[in-house]
């Protein structure tokens, strides 16, 4: 392929409109949350599958990163069984909602 048409397709490729991300409504995750506040909500609490594991408080994390991590689970790019699982059932719009929730937290 010549310089010039390569070029040509990265500046096209530039210009294509992303797709758009779920927006997160923190109202919306406040009815998701039941299935995180059992580890996520206990201090100090251990989960004992795959191997006894220190669970993370996530009330205050950045939206950014509860987002991240929760894709990160679904995609399997993340490896804890129990939170692969439960990503694998949360839509982009779950995860952004439950996102936005934790990051007003």
């Amino acid at each position: 392929m010549s310089r010039t048409k390569l070029l040509a397709a990265g500046l096209l490729a530039a210009l294509l409109p992303l797709p758009a991300m779920a927006e997160g409504s923190a109202e919306a995750g406040r009815t998701k949350i039941s299935m995180c506040v059992g580890c996520h909500a206990i201090p100090g609490y251990k989960s004992s599958f795959p191997t006894v594991y220190q669970v993370p408080m996530i009330k205050g994390q950045s939206a950014k990163y509860i987002e991240a991590a929760l894709q990160a689970y679904r995609k399997g790019e993340r490896s804890h069984p129990t939170m692969r699982g439960i990503a694998a059932g949360l839509s982009d719009q779950d995860i952004a909602d439950l996102a936005a929730y934790y990051g007003t937290r």
